[in-house]
């Protein structure tokens, strides 16, 4: 019986996360200012999780690169610091934005630093990589920082990209320019 029970609540969850999307989220950004991800709809979203520390760290300018390449045809790159992996992120966001603004001239949108999986005692997954994780063509936990989430504009998750894929890379370009004609 209990493990019928676990099963239920596993399919409740998973049919209410899969009915979500990116609009229905709301998180602090890097000045702890709530932000509702709503005010992206309509919008092309290439939500990615990143560490200052990380030796992928150099894709921040791919990522601002392409977020000045296709912002004013509605798309965006939102990144979200993380240190889930190795002790790779500064300490406060402060750091973080100082950092990112000073060595990458990143004027993308920044959140706090967020727990991208679960694992270590204490550590909780955010309810938006939860979503993110178990929805989507490629569903499975983040493997590392700077991996790469395409938001269509009705905030379903349409594609996903792993950290060695750089940002500028064509099938990225490709997914961004396809997701921005429809």
């Amino acid at each position: 019986m209990r493990r019928l029970v676990l099963l239920w609540v596993g399919v409740i969850f998973t049919a209410a996360v899969s009915g979500q999307t990116l609009h229905d989220f709301s998180v602090p950004d890097i000045y702890g200012d709530a932000q509702s991800l709503e005010q992206y709809a309509g919008n092309v979203i290439l939500l990615v999780n990143t560490a200052s520390l990380c030796g992928f760290t150099y894709q921040y300018e791919g990522l601002q690169r392409v977020h000045d390449r296709f912002h004013q045809r509605g798309f965006t790159v939102l990144g979200f610091p993380s240190n889930n992996f190795a002790n790779q992120e500064l300490e406060t966001e402060a750091e973080i934005l100082g950092f990112c603004e000073s060595t990458f001239g990143v004027t993308f949108p920044l959140f706090r630093r967020t727990n991208v999986r679960s694992g270590l005692p204490g550590q909780r997954i955010d309810p938006l990589f939860q979503w993110l994780t178990t929805v989507g063509p490629q569903p499975g936990p983040v493997t590392w920082n700077f991996n790469k989430f395409l938001i269509g504009k009705d905030g379903r998750l349409i594609a996903r990209f792993d950290t060695p894929v750089e940002p500028e890379d064509p099938r990225i370009i490709r997914a961004i320019e396809e997701a921005l004609a429809n």
